[in-house]
């Protein structure tokens, strides 16, 4: 039994040291193109705060606040203009 047990151990390490010197399997042809890409936009980033400096920006202040009657009803106008026209026979 020890020498069954001794045998499979030996043949696991041969196969684990066989596996360890077999060269890589050839990588990906994509890889390159990709690395590529990766590169050429870590070279853009610093360039990216002098365009975003000459963009406009845009000021999002809240508009003028409404009546929220006047609101309400606006919605709910627009919500049965949609559903009578839902609801109009189609030719």
């Amino acid at each position: 039994m020890r020498r069954l047990l001794a045998l499979f151990g030996g043949f696991a390490v041969f196969r684990f040291l066989r596996r360890r010197r077999e060269s890589p399997v050839d990588p990906d042809p994509r890889a390159d193109e990709l690395r590529r890409k990766l590169a050429e936009s870590r070279a853009i980033v610093p360039e990216r705060g002098q365009f975003e400096a000459a963009e406009l920006t845009v000021d999002l202040a809240e508009p003028a606040a409404e009546d929220p009657e006047s609101r309400r009803r606006s919605v709910h106008e627009a919500g049965r203009a949609a559903l009578d026209q839902m609801r109009e026979p189609r030719s």
